[in-house]
């Protein structure tokens, strides 16, 4: 190695790791290139945290916190996707405006000396209406999307096209000077190539050829293409890519990880999904085990999909267990147990970049994988235990170390443990909801209701059959109005008293809701898997002409799968059973439609449009109608959230601004709404006189709906006295790990959210306390003087440090059954100490 390579080591500690993260920019722009090691910046290997957090599903006045709690965490790249049916909803009409200026969202990145991925596609899918594609496109002659099809090829170049000049036009790629590193072209491909066969393959060659035909100075990347095209990187989407991915097939290019799924997105339905933080930080280290270095969490925050941006059946709230949650409060210890892993990685750079890799099979299911520039004593190891129920003890070089089950030990030095997977030392927090008083300040609910279920005879567009409806709304609305009249004699209803006709509609989906005779009968749904459902409903019908009308709602449009643009959505067949002749089949009685609703069309979720509909006292239970409230702002900037958990299916709207779909009356498996409270940016929000609107479907409980803050106010910590592995005791310096301190006993440290400080120690104990932070109870080895201890420390401070040992909290370290484990749970607030002592 040169001397001029190793010069370019970082010197890693905690107190540089911020700075670590960061890079500086020449006025002539970067060289962004690779070889099979790592990416290389301006002719330096660097390894890369990255996380993703999309522009559209958060708004602008929060970018700046979020990008921020990012570095602070230990990351030093941001990744987002391009939203084209965001930014191109109308062919030739842009938007680049709002939540939709990614410009100003890249350069706040560039504003915080980080580095940023940016994902063109332009198919993105991420749980986004329709993959990222508009609707427009459904309409261009003869077009198939994503193969080799050419009006689809035309109108994607054109966009990547439109993409690049704008962001060249800013000068945001790092050849220009800015922080854009990497840009993908197309989204997990692979499967497509195998179904759409050779045209797959041209496809993807042309979509590889087109893209670094653009010239941006740095280098592409597609996920989830084993062979990419040309110089393009193809990489890895997953869980656990360290075990599941061979890396490219061209062994010049390195192993890089564009989606590590820190949770499961949710549709509604679904129960809660969470993904542990030890598992994740378990891949994150065994994948730089086997060589990566650059991994990014999917997501670091995921947002709220608002308005009616979220795919089918995905509830607006996404990856509300990343790092950052859907209000973008730290959720930890996710974020900082993946923090200190960051740290922990940083501190064996340059055995990672530049070390000689190695493998040692330390037993069954153990090895050890080290790096190694033997001559200048460098080097690093990842001990690994693959058993997931067994932990277990190895020998490396010598020494004895604890591998706990299924997890992964660095040693920075591969003699000091400094990090371990599954041992968490980062805090813990509690995310806590609170009544707010506006919610029964002034709350008096006006009502306007959609005019009665429209009859055949007032349609305009009318059909022998029911009509697609994707090809009706054209993704400008939910809802499509399908209705017909018949005539029944007096024999064609049952003589007997006991037989009840039924309503049959099968649907393409999502969800309908019926009426005959003006009269609602029910509601039927499908679901995200089974999307085609039947709604059969009891009716009453009378001797003369009947009129049934259905409205029909969707979700969202599908976001993957080949054909795409051939994917359906609508009432398919509709019959009649239990007449006296047998089935009567309407599907081809004639039908009309009405395309969105009354409401819609007249706009009352605006202030002009309210203005224009008459209003009348609310009443709870009906259906299919707009209901408005005024409230004012809670007082403190914590997030605000509106409790929908006494309605049933609609659209919520705060000051004329959609926040999402809601259906808190579909449980899931366990008896509960998969969501029922719902994100209020406070950006959007006056001091007074707000107007919270819902298009109710179903009917619901409007005085019992909450207006509620959002804190993670309670802080934990639960560490054991004999954990292993504190990252926070030991820095680089030139080539050697030295120790921080002297005392390197495990710490607790507490800290606040910003502008609060610790008022109050609500629980604390040493020895084997039991439980999870919110409900911890003292074990038999309880220390009594703990609290005392601790409450000396933390009290009216933002952050304190707690050490780890019997001999400072009295511990009997004899004491049966003790697990030498530091158990405290903390309130945090705005309060100065007086006050808070005061109540």
């Amino acid at each position: 190695m040169s001397a001029a390579a190793v010069l370019v080591v970082i010197a890693a500690a905690a107190a540089l790791a911020a700075a670590a993260s960061g890079y500086e920019l020449t006025k002539n722009g970067t060289a962004v290139t690779y070889d099979r090691r790592s990416l290389i910046i301006d002719g330096r290997r660097e390894i890369f945290f990255s996380g993703s957090i999309h522009y559209p599903r958060s708004p602008p006045d929060a970018w700046p916190d979020l990008i921020s709690k990012a570095k602070e965490g230990g990351l030093n790249v941001i990744e987002t996707y391009v939203f084209w049916n965001g930014h191109e909803p109308e062919k030739g009409v842009y938007n680049f405006e709002g939540r939709y200026d990614l410009v100003k969202f890249f350069k706040l990145v560039q504003e915080k000396e980080m580095y940023a991925i940016v994902r063109i596609g332009p198919f993105v899918q991420a749980e986004w209406n329709h993959g990222g594609l508009p609707y427009w496109l459904r309409e261009v002659p003869d077009v198939i999307f994503r193969t080799n099809n050419e009006p689809f090829k035309k109108h994607m170049k054109e966009f990547v096209t439109l993409i690049v000049n704008k962001l060249k036009d800013a000068k945001l790629f790092a050849s220009q000077g800015g922080p854009i590193i990497l840009s993908q072209i197309e989204n997990e491909y692979q499967h497509l190539e195998v179904a759409f066969k050779e045209d797959g393959t041209k496809y993807i060659n042309w979509a590889a050829k087109m893209a670094t035909n653009t010239d941006t100075g740095v280098p592409w990347i597609m996920c989830k293409q084993t062979k990419a095209p040309g110089e393009v990187i193809p990489t890895c989407n997953g869980r656990h890519c360290g075990d599941t991915w061979p890396g490219p097939t061209d062994k010049n290019k390195p192993l890089l990880w564009t989606e590590n799924w820190t949770a499961q997105y949710r549709v509604f339905g679904d129960p809660p999904s969470q993904r542990s933080v030890e598992d994740i930080a378990f891949s994150v280290a065994r994948f730089f085990s086997v060589g990566g270095t650059m991994a990014n969490y999917y997501m670091y925050h995921g947002g709220t999909n608002l308005g009616r941006t979220g795919a089918a059946f995905v509830m607006p709230r996404y990856y509300d267990e990343a790092p950052l949650d859907e209000f973008g409060l730290y959720k930890e210890p996710k974020w900082g147990h993946l923090k200190d892993l960051h740290h922990a990685l940083r501190l064996c750079k340059k055995a990672l970049l530049w070390g000689n890799p190695s493998v040692q099979p330390l037993g069954e299911l153990y090895e050890a994988r080290v790096f190694e520039i033997a001559e200048q004593k460098v080097c690093v190891a990842f001990l690994s235990n693959h058993n997931t129920k067994e932990d277990g003890t190895v020998t490396f070089r010598g020494q004895k170390y604890f591998v706990a089950r299924r997890s992964v030990s660095i040693l920075a030095d591969c003699k000091t443990v400094v990090f371990s997977t599954q041992h968490v030392n980062s805090q813990h927090n509690q995310r806590t909801f609170h009544f707010a008083d506006q919610t029964v300040h002034n709350n008096v609910w006006d009502m306007s209701s959609e005019e009665k279920a429209p009859r055949y005879s007032r349609t305009t567009i009318r059909t022998q059959r029911p009509l697609e409806q994707y090809n009706m709304t054209k993704d400008k609305t939910d809802y499509l109005w399908y209705t017909t009249s018949f005539r029944l004699d007096e024999d064609d209803l049952p003589f007997r008293k006991d037989i009840t006709p039924v309503l049959e509609v099968n649907s393409h989906g999502h969800a309908v809701a019926a009426f005959v005779n003006d009269v609602f009968v029910g509601c039927g749904h499908g679901t995200k898997i089974n999307k085609a459902f039947t709604l059969e409903k009891a009716i009453e019908l009378k001797v003369g002409v009947n009129h049934i009308a259905i409205l029909s709602s969707t979700l969202g449009m599908m976001d993957s799968g080949a054909y795409l643009e051939h994917r359906q959505a609508g009432v398919h067949t509709v019959t009649i059973q239990g007449l006296n002749a047998g089935t009567m089949d309407l599907t081809t009685n004639g039908w009309g439609h009405i395309v969105g609703l009354d409401g819609e069309r007249r706009q009352v979720h605006t202030e002009q449009g309210m203005a224009a509909v008459a209003w009348k006292p609310g009443q709870n239970n009906r259906p299919l109608t707009w209901y408005r409230r005024h409230f004012d702002a809670p007082s403190g900037e914590d997030p605000v959230v509106i409790d929908l958990s006494p309605m049933g299916k609609g659209v919520l709207y705060v000051n004329g601004e959609g926040l999402g779909r809601y259906w808190v009356s579909y449980r899931h498996a366990l008896g509960k709404p998969s969501q029922y409270l719902y994100h209020v940016p406070r950006s959007l929000l006056r001091p007074t006189g707000n107007v919270l609107m819902l298009f109710e479907e179903e009917g619901g409980r409007l005085d019992a709906i909450m207006i509620l803050t959002v804190k993670r106010d309670n802080i934990c910590t639960f560490i054991s006295e004999k954990n292993p592995a504190h990252i926070r005791s030991w820095e680089r310096k030139d080539s050697q790990l030295t120790a921080v301190a002297d005392d390197l006993k495990p710490r607790a440290v507490l800290s606040c959210p910003p502008k609060k400080t610790i008022q109050q120690v609500v629980f604390a104990s040493y020895g084997n306390p039991l439980g999870i932070c919110g409900n911890y109870t003292v074990g038999s080895c309880h220390a009594p003087r703990t609290k005392e201890v601790v409450e000396k420390a933390c009290v009216g401070k933002k952050t304190c440090s707690l050490t780890v040992s019997h001999d400072v909290y009295g511990g009997d370290v004899n004491c049966p059954g003790t697990t030498a484990t530091l158990a405290v749970q903390a309130k945090c607030s705005k309060r100065p100490p007086a006050a808070a002592a005061a109540q």
